[in-house]
């Protein structure tokens, strides 16, 4: 009797709530929908210079105005429904398979997350969602973000779908997954990251502990998603060149230039040095850091308002 009346007052006794896999799942649809109809013009520049060998541009603003005055302002949001779409389906699996993992990896009594645990979590969630959503949305967001002009008639893919499918027939399906090694990489290192740092910086920054019950302003959380987003690009530039190379070949007839990942690191530094390797570094930081800033303020508030009105004290 005297136990069963002491067991309420012990908070470690009786498991926390969290906040469900599916509700973070949501929580990052709704921000990658956001992220992508502001960043997309910056996407397309980056994919321009990352691909550009001759020095056609000469930065990020030559290549923006040259694009804009050459194409038509609208050729900067080339590729934005296969980019929106993959960007949307990405973060709902993204967030969704990160606390399924970081579930896993919880200590059982004390329900906390080690630092080993949250870096192997977003390891597993960036891989998971290179093989199954990343690979084959980008290589159709690439083709059609590399050619050129407008009208619809001149250029080889008409559209998302008509992309996919001619790839397909020309290709097969393996076509869809060119460089999945280096998006693999790049993505299971970004996530890795970036959901470590991302919790560091609530920490550090707001005092925001997991399982605290404090759901931080929008402000807040964009400064600790921007900070967190400048991770990964430094680190995985040479995978993002080399996935976005892969990717751009055209399978039909003839020899690939690159073989495979290290075929193709090897060939870039050769003919074009190692700089070359982190080419679209800078717009790569002008996009992800504001876009995971966008995107975390998003999912925050979605994650907290389900917490105020279903949870308490469940760990974010």
């Amino acid at each position: 009797m005297n136990t069963q009346e002491q067991e309420p007052q012990n908070p470690s006794s009786s498991p926390k709530k969290t906040i469900p896999p599916y509700m973070k799942a949501v929580s990052g649809s709704l921000g990658g929908i956001v992220e992508a109809c502001c960043l997309q013009p910056i996407d397309v520049i980056k994919t321009r210079l990352q691909l550009d060998r001759t020095g056609t541009y000469r930065g990020i603003v030559h290549c923006g105005t040259t694009v804009s005055t050459t194409e038509g302002v609208r050729a900067l949001w080339k590729g934005l429904t296969p980019f929106a779409t993959h960007l949307t389906l990405k973060y709902t699996l993204r967030m969704g398979s990160n606390a399924v993992f970081q579930s896993a990896f919880k200590d059982s009594q004390t329900g906390k997350i080690s630092n080993h645990g949250r870096l192997l979590s977003g390891f597993g969630a960036g891989v998971l969602e290179a093989l199954t959503i990343v690979t084959p949305f980008e290589v159709v967001k690439i083709r059609l973000q590399q050619q050129k002009g407008l009208s619809t008639e001149l250029l080889k893919y008409k559209g998302p779908v008509h992309c996919a499918r001619t790839i397909i027939r020309e290709e097969g399906l393996r076509g869809l997954w060119a460089g999945a090694a280096p998006t693999v990489m790049r993505n299971g290192t970004n996530q890795a990251a970036m959901f470590t740092a991302k919790n560091s910086f609530d920490v550090f920054l707001w005092r925001k502990q997991e399982g605290d019950g404090k759901t931080l302003q929008p402000w807040q959380s964009m400064i600790s998603g921007f900070f967190a987003g400048t991770v990964g690009p430094f680190c995985t530039g040479p995978f993002d060149v080399v996935k976005t190379r892969l990717m751009a070949q055209n399978r039909q007839g003839g020899e690939l230039k690159y073989k495979g990942m290290i075929h193709a690191i090897r060939t870039i530094y050769a003919e074009e040095g190692l700089l070359a390797l982190w080419k679209g570094l800078l717009p790569r930081l002008m996009r992800i850091p504001p876009g995971q800033a966008i995107m975390w303020a998003v999912a925050d508030q979605v994650t907290g308002l389900y917490e105020r009105r279903y949870l308490r004290n469940a760990p974010l």
